[in-house]
């Protein structure tokens, strides 16, 4: 019977598999760090494959630091640390399907690197700016043993540590980049095929972080640099030009995926511009003719046709009859041939919305444009790049706060409708949206807002280091000892507020709690691989005694790739506890002794996993009772054991 591993993903092997599968002849053996043989890849026959010529040599354009080798590695390093629950912090625990998770976003990302791949539609971040004051997270790989030592730093209440980059240091943009870096080529990971990122960054470090987003996410999904003005009247602390805005780099998973991100809805003039109507509503008129005249019968030949007018009716066809006689071409006013936006296949499908207007002695062609499609959705334009609403400068941001708290409990807080914006356009009704540098859980607030506004069920997973509070600060006078107690209080107030405003929306303010901590297993624990026939009769149970069955029950669906946010039902059985997780995704049971009648009910619900302790057999011969009992009843169900 196969045992759970309890790892985050090694996807160095992952990606050598995908090598060895295009390139065979690239693979070859090596000797690792601990003196064993192990497969690798010869990037030097690599290269050659991969180039017509050699590209060896002092020349190369490339952007690096010190310790990049080190970030990238690190993001492919395994860890065998996990997430317990934490019930008595949590919000709707057996319904919500929102997450907090409490610790190091690096080490959350690797958690989350199988349950969430390519299930996340946004990411938004408001990382660190690295202004030479604030604190980034202090990741091993940054520093040398020398450095580790001198390092004056400050630690959280679970000893995550954090430093403050001063822009003193030699290595002050090097370690920016290897914190950031690592996080991103997790993140990406995560994102659907028509996901979103959008960063918020300031000038300090935007060069940099547009380098690395364009490696990670790559150049060609870059889609814009929003300008986001935050501080209208500018700060008066800058020399020479005062800052009024930041910027949001904005990148897609595919830029040729249209659904990446959405148009909003029309307001104001542009609606003014549907100044006609008929029985389906308010249209306005859009000429057929395409203006750019690099588009011609030359290079588009399928859209140069003639089309017919029934000048009485002013209808188009693409045949000419008895009714339809005026020929049409899509020619400019001195002769000029371009071409039309649709094709005939197209004219023809669509012909009711197809229009002529005689303007002297020629027509022109239209097509109608209405303001509120037969769907019911309101017509949308492309959002701009230039953001300078009120509602989402910084007074707005520190106003929300004051609002649910009664103080200014965090600095600096992004305006909830500046995020609000974002998932609008980057996300649809039922997305996951995630933010890894949560603060003070601004984006749950607006993601929550917005489902409120639009009937939607997006949902959010915030992960924030549990960061202390200055002492001296207004959120410590208030009671709050680190970030992460003002961001869950944040949602539960704001999640208040949002339903007694909208009282009839149904609405998820719930959020289910987790904290980053080591193995649930005991050191004595190995990998199936190590163990050996002698070891067996000294092991009888490798499990932490600390730890419940919520906190087995979720490592295991993390472990299995299953996500932790869905429903959860227990059941006693002949004494025994029975979890079946969203109907039968996965069973477990973590009691000792498990008797067969157990294990017969876990198999009728046949799930698609099953998962008991390894000590919950006192025999061999129970085990091949596990096997057969499933293999008889539900030959389809994985079964494992921890």
């Amino acid at each position: 019977m196969e045992h759970m591993k309890f790892e985050t993903p090694d996807m160095v092997s992952e990606n050598i598999d995908k090598i060895a599968a295009l390139f065979p002849t690239a693979i070859t053996e090596m000797r690792g760090e601990d003196g064993e043989i192990k497969r690798g890849v010869n990037f030097e026959v690599l290269k050659q494959i991969l180039s017509r010529d050699v590209v060896d040599g002092d020349e190369c354009y490339e952007f690096t630091w010190v310790g990049k080798k080190a970030a990238m590695a690190e993001a492919s390093r395994p860890i065998t640390k996990t997430l317990r629950p934490v019930k008595e912090d949590s919000r709707n625990w057996d319904t919500t399907e929102n997450l907090y998770i409490e610790g190091d976003n690096l080490e959350v990302l690797k958690i989350l690197q199988e349950s969430y791949l390519g299930k996340v539609k946004m990411i938004y971040i408001d990382p660190p700016y690295n202004t030479g004051n604030d604190f980034i997270y202090a990741d091993d790989f940054m520093r040398t043993q020398e450095e580790e030592n001198e390092q004056m730093g400050m630690y959280d209440e679970d000893e995550n540590r954090l430093f403050k980059n001063a822009d003193t240091r030699g290595r002050f943009h090097s370690d920016w980049c290897s914190m950031i870096y690592s996080r991103l080529m997790l993140a990406r990971n995560l994102l659907t095929e028509d996901g979103v990122v959008f960063i918020s960054i300031d000038d300090n470090e935007e060069f940099n972080l547009k380098e690395i987003c364009d490696e990670v996410f790559g150049g060609g999904n870059f889609v814009a640099q929003l300008a986001v003005q935050l501080n209208p009247r500018g700060r008066n602390l800058d020399r020479y030009i005062a800052k009024t805005h930041e910027s949001v780099l904005v990148y897609v998973s595919d830029y040729l995926n249209t659904a990446s991100i959405l148009g909003i809805e029309k307001e104001g003039k542009m609606v003014d511009e549907y100044n006609k109507s008929d029985v389906r509503g308010a249209y306005r008129l859009i000429g057929l003719r395409n203006r750019n005249q690099a588009f011609n019968p030359i290079t588009r030949p399928n859209l140069y046709y003639p089309l017919y007018v029934d000048p009485n009716t002013k209808m188009v066809s693409t045949v000419k009859t008895d009714t339809f006689t005026d020929e049409v071409f899509p020619d400019t006013p001195d002769g000029i041939k371009t071409c039309w936006t649709w094709m005939k296949k197209k004219v023809d499908s669509e012909n009711h919305l197809i229009t002529a207007e005689r303007t002297g002695n020629e027509w022109r062609i239209f097509r109608k444009d209405y303001l509120v499609a037969e769907d019911g959705s309101t017509a949308t334009t492309l959002v701009k790049s230039l953001w300078t609403e009120n509602t989402i400068n910084n007074d707005y941001g520190k106003k929300a706060i004051k609002e649910l708290f009664g103080s200014n409990v965090m600095s600096f807080p992004k305006p909830p409708e500046l995020i609000k914006r974002m998932a609008a356009i980057g996300s649809g009704q039922d997305s996951i949206i995630l933010d890894f540098f949560s603060g003070s859980a601004t984006t749950a607030h607006a993601v929550m807002q917005l489902n409120a506004e639009d009937g939607g069920h997006r949902k959010f997973i915030m992960v924030q280091l549990p960061e202390k509070c200055d002492e001296s600060s207004e959120a410590y006078k208030a009671g709050y000892k680190n970030i992460c107690e003002i961001g869950k209080e944040r949602i539960r107030r704001a999640g208040d507020k949002i339903k007694s405003e909208h009282p009839d929306a149904k609405l998820d303010t719930g959020f289910r709690v987790f904290r980053v901590d080591e193995s649930n297993m005991e050191d004595i624990y190995y990998h199936p691989e190590e163990l050996i026939q002698t070891m067996l009769g000294g092991m009888v149970s490798n499990i932490k005694p600390d730890r419940t069955d919520l906190d087995l029950l979720y490592a295991c669906l993390l472990d299995w790739g299953v996500e932790i946010s869905l429903s959860h039902t227990q059941a006693v059985i002949d004494g025994c506890t029975v979890h079946n997780v969203d109907n039968g995704a996965l069973c477990a049971c973590f009691d000792e002794r498990v008797p067969l009648s157990v294990i017969d009910y876990m198999a009728k619900q046949q799930p698609l996993r099953a998962v008991f302790r390894d000590s919950s057999f006192a025999a061999d011969d129970s085990k091949i009772n596990v096997t057969e009992i499933f293999k008889n009843l539900s030959p389809d169900t994985k079964v494992k054991v921890i």
